[in-house]
This record gives C-alpha cells, sequence and structure tokens, in this order.
C-alpha cells in the first residue's frame, strides 16, 4: 500500500540515519546492554550527524526543522536495528526537553542549554516519577522551599531514564503544598549540584542499554535562572507536553511492530518444519496476515497523527487513542512473532527476543494505557 507520508528529502535523510546506525550504533549494541546505558561518544555523533536536535531552533545550535516526519525516520531506522534503547533515549532529549526548552525556557535558558543539547554535548533527564506516584503526578512529594536567590529542594525520583548519565535533570516538584494543580514547578539540577545523588542504576526487563536510576535531592540549592517555565505552572506545562510524549511512544511501537514483522517474515521462509518451510503452513500465513493488518491499521492512524502534529491540530484525545492502539498492537505482533520463531524467539541472540523484552514498557509509560482508556472514554461521554 502506498503510504505517501514521506517525500524524497525525507528519503536522503534515512540514508543519512542508516549510515549513521551502520557506523555508529550497530558495532555496539551488545556492548551497551551489557554496561547497561550507552557511550557517550554515540551521542555526540548524533549530535554532528544531525540525528537528534532537529526542532532546535537554528539561532542555538540546530537545525530549526518543524517538520516531525524526521524524527519518525530515526524511530524506524533505530527500530529496524534493534536499537529500541538509544531510540527511547533520544526520544527522551529530542520529544520531550528540547521542545520543553524551547517551550518555556528564557532566552538566558536557550543560550546555556540548547546548542550543548543539540550537539549532544548536554544530556538532560526529566524526574516525575516518585516511589508511591507514578501516572498520579498531583502525588508527587518532592518539594522546593523558596530561598533568597533560589529554592531549596528535598525529595527523592525514580524510574528516571538517563538518570546516570544526564548532566541536567527537570525536576518536577512541589513549590506551593496548598497550591493544589497550580502547586508544581519545574527546577533545572545541574550535575555536580551539592546534595543531588544518584542511586542505582536500576535493571529492567527491557531496554537495557538505557540508564534508569533513582535519583535524590537533599537540601539541593536551585538558584532562580533554574526556574523552567512559570513558577506554580509546573503541572499545566507538562499536560501541554504529553501529545507529542505519546506520539512518539506510538511511532516506536509502529516502527518496533514493522520490524518484528519483517525479521519473522524472514525467518519462517528459511525455518524448515516437517521437510517445508513455515512459510508453507496456513497457520503461520494466517498469523503473518493478521499481523501486517494490524500494523497497517497503526501505522495509517500514526502518519495521521504525524500530520495533524505538523499541522498544530494534534488534540490530547487523538494522542492517548495512537498511543494506546500502536502499543497495544506492539505488544500482541511481538507476542506472535516469538511464537512463530520457537524455541529461537526465546533466544537473546535473535533480536525478537529483545524487541518482546523492549516492548512491554510502552504501554505503561508516558501515561499507562489505562490512562489513555479514562481520556478517550470521557472524551466520548462527558462524564469525569
Amino acid at each position: 500500500m502506498e503510504r505517501g507520508l514521506y517525500t524524497d528529502d525525507h528519503e536522503q535523510y534515512r540514508s543519512v540515519v542508516q549510515e549513521f546506525i551502520a557506523r555508529e550504533v550497530t558495532p555496539h549494541l551488545e556492548r551497551w546492554d551489557e554496561q547497561q546505558r550507552t557511550g557517550r561518544e554515540v551521542w555526540l555523533a548524533a549530535g554532528k550527524q544531525g540525528i537528534i536536535g532537529l526542532t532546535t531552533p537554528e539561532e542555538f545550535g540546530g537545525p530549526g526543522l518543524d517538520d516531525w516526519r524526521y524524527r519518525n525516520v530515526v524511530y524506524e531506522e533505530l527500530m529496524k536495528a534493534g536499537a529500541a534503547s538509544l531510540a527511547s533515549s533520544f526520544s527522551l532529549q529530542d520529544d520531550i526537553l528540547i521542545p520543553y526548552v524551547c517551550a518555556m525556557g528564557s532566552d538566558e535558558q536557550k543560550q546555556r542549554w540548547l546548542p550543548g543539547m543539540a550537539a549532544g554535548e548536554l544530556i538532560m533527564a526529566v524526574a516525575m516519577t516518585e516511589p508511591g506516584t507514578g501516572s498520579d503526578l498531583k502525588g508527587v512529594r518532592t518539594h522546593a522551599e523558596k530561598v533568597p536567590g533560589g529554592w531549596r529542594l528535598n525529595g527523592s525520583k525514580t524510574f528516571i531514564s538517563s538518570g546516570q548519565q544526564a548532566d541536567l535533570v527537570c525536576v518536577v516538584t512541589k513549590t506551593d503544598p496548598d497550591g493544589g494543580t497550580d502547586a508544581f514547578s519545574l527546577l533545572v539540577v545541574e550535575a555536580g549540584m551539592a546534595g543531588f545523588e544518584r542511586g542505582r542504576n536500576l535493571k529492567k526487563v527491557g531496554l537495557w542499554a538505557q540508564d534508569t536510576s533513582e535519583l535524590s535531592f537533599t537540601d539541593v540549592f536551585v538558584p532562580d535562572e533554574n526556574l523552567l517555565g512559570a513558577e506554580g505552572r509546573g503541572f499545566r506545562q507538562l499536560m501541554q507536553h504529553l501529545p507529542l510524549e505519546r506520539l512518539a511512544i506510538a511511532a516506536g511501537a509502529v516502527a518496533a511492530s514493522s520490524a518484528a514483522l519483517d525479521w519473522t517474515v524472514t525467518y519462517v521462509k528459511e525455518r524448515l518444519a516437517f521437510g517445508q518451510p513455515l512459510a508453507g503452513f496456513q497457520n503461520t500465513q494466517f498469523a503473518l496476515a493478521d499481523m501486517a493488518a494490524e500494523i497497517e491499521a497503526a501505522r495509517s492512524l500514526l502518519d495521521r497523527c504525524i500530520l495533524a502534529y505538523n499541522n498544530g491540530t494534534l488534540t490530547t484525545v487523538d494522542a492517548s487513542t495512537v498511543k494506546l492502539f500502536a502499543t497495544e498492537v506492539q505488544g500482541r505482533v511481538v507476542d506472535k512473532c516469538v511464537q512463530l520463531h520457537g524455541g529461537y524467539g526465546y533466544m537473546l541472540e535473535y533480536p525478537i527476543a529483545r524487541a518482546y523484552l523492549d516492548a512491554r514498557v510502552q504501554r505503561i509509560y508516558g501515561g499507562t494505557n489505562e490512562i489513555q482508556r479514562q481520556i478517550i472514554g470521557r472524551s466520548l461521554t462527558g462524564v469525569r
């Protein structure tokens, strides 16, 4: 089926991404998994090659691209290479944190942080989740007290992606204990600030090469110039940027599903059982057909949402819908693909096994799929 999403410029960029992955990513995947983090060198190479920082304005060292199709090309190629951890890490920088700084940062903050982020010299993390709160951000207990010249920050965070390597951490914190929805602000903590400690590099089911950490803040002084956005507006600011985060998760899900299907088609053509290729069995063909149809449906929805984002019309409900559907499809597809691989699908030397592990978190982060169902359901019923 003719997709019609990309132009020749996008396909030329795809060649650049493929060359980057062959040189800077594929040879290091196994080592990154073993050390449970990527090397800093891949970030620097990505910045030099124009793989990250795509939306960073030109005056702050980026190409200033406002076309999210280029980001989707990066997703598709990284997933083909089995580099889901790197795709997730780059997405955190490009689809969450650079947009935060671009939208909420002062001119001084943009000048201070964006050039390094676009170049891969500065890695930024966002610290939302706490040991006692996940999707419900209103339960955040980390708090900051106003003091002369800044804030005194105390609290702890967990499940923080890029937490071990981050040079900057955007911390969601309460700045007004009685402020309700307006109780939260975003404070940017810098590596080396007194009282900022990194805990364990957490061992996860999947995405092994993306470092994920516990962080703690004990009387950390954060200067006024590191308040990102307006005081007390943190919760509302975060909500405004969730659609892009969910679009990015959906894009990763569709790209990963497509890669899993391609690997499986190749495998069943080569693998023999009872004297014939697995591809010759009706059960195999039916399973492949079902997966292809689901992926095509998810891709069509994703493409429509990408174009809506480009023209500024992507809604919260649209983003929740594509995130929900695409990640549920991903879960079903990788499970069927493992089954068609048989015992080899359970071996980590095969990319489908890693894809199976990496897929599970997609239905959890960015707001669990139960949260997405609630958002969609409320839009249909008007009942809150």
